[in-house]
Formats: structure tokens, C-alpha cells, sequence
């Protein structure tokens, strides 16, 4: 297998030369970080009242215990690049702009950060993250729906939507 002179392999892979040192998670995260412009609680109420979209990424167990977000689009982990792409036949009908602004919330602000970084690979350069996730917005007294004992469900895609499933 040979290298090209960007570190990349053949097969498309980065070869460990393109990494020079292992880092920890602690330290990834605090470079991820660093091209995010990260968002309070109320930075991100006031971003959603001038249209940015609230994305809540946390998994179904943490929703049920804790609730929702009003307006908030529920959006697992495992389909976030599909549902927030504005090209993608799965995406939710709120994304509709590769400059539409994202605010994506986790549980306390830590896989949202990495998340973020994540839609910037897909050109979607004004997504960011909540600081301290649902936790944190709740804590500064926002509103949240309350759980009702009714299990919460992902934000339906156009796909769906236009199927009536």
C-alpha cells in the first residue's frame, strides 16, 4: 500500500502517520470545542425565536425521564447526518439550509460538542451546541415539556411525512 503526500492510503483511509500522538477524549473534545461557537441556555432561546433550529439528540430513556424542549426536533445520534443534511430525502422538515443555524442538545453538553463537528463535515457550518445540554437549559428555568408516561419518538423525516407512515 502506498501513501499519497496528504497521509492518505489507497483505500482511503488515513494512515497513522496523520496522527502523530493518541489524545484523549478530554483533549479531542477541547479541540472540537475550539471551532464551535457554543451557545448558553438563553443564546440558544433567543437563537431558536429568530429560527434556529433546537435539535435534541439525546437518546429515548433520557427524554422520558427528563422531557423535551418546546419546538425541539428529536433526532438520534445514529441518523443526525441524515435527518439535519437539507439534500437528504430523510431529513426533517426543518432542515432546509446548509446556513440554517443548529443548535444541537445533548444531555449535559458534552456529545452535542462532537456531534456539531460532525455536520460541519457535511457543510452545515452554523450548526453548534447547547453549553451543559438539556440539563443546563432546564436549570435556567426554560421551558420543558414535562414527561407524560408516553414514550417520545423521533421527528419524522419528508420521506415519512410524504409516505404517511
Amino acid at each position: 500500500m502506498s501513501l499519497t503526500a496528504d497521509s492518505t492510503a489507497e483505500n482511503g483511509r488515513t494512515s497513522p502517520a496523520a496522527h502523530p500522538r493518541p489524545r484523549s477524549i478530554d483533549e479531542h473534545l477541547a479541540a472540537v470545542r475550539a471551532g464551535l461557537h457554543r451557545l448558553t441556555p438563553a443564546e440558544a432561546a433567543q437563537a431558536a425565536a429568530g429560527g434556529a433550529l433546537l435539535v435534541d439528540i439525546r437518546y429515548g430513556a433520557l427524554r422520558d425521564r427528563d422531557g423535551t424542549i418546546p419546538g425541539s426536533v428529536i433526532v438520534e445520534r445514529n441518523e443526525l447526518e441524515w435527518r439535519l443534511d437539507p439534500a437528504s430525502p430523510h431529513r426533517v422538515a426543518g432542515a432546509t439550509s446548509h446556513d440554517l443555524t443548529m443548535v444541537l442538545i445533548c444531555n449535559e453538553g458534552y456529545a452535542s460538542s462532537l456531534a456539531a463537528v460532525a455536520l460541519h463535515a457535511l457543510g452545515l457550518s452554523a450548526a453548534t451546541d447547547l453549553v451543559g445540554g438539556f440539563q443546563a437549559w432546564r436549570a435556567a428555568g426554560l421551558p420543558v415539556t414535562p414527561p407524560d408516561g408516553t414514550p417520545t419518538k423521533p421527528t419524522a423525516h419528508i420521506a415519512a411525512e410524504q409516505s404517511g407512515a
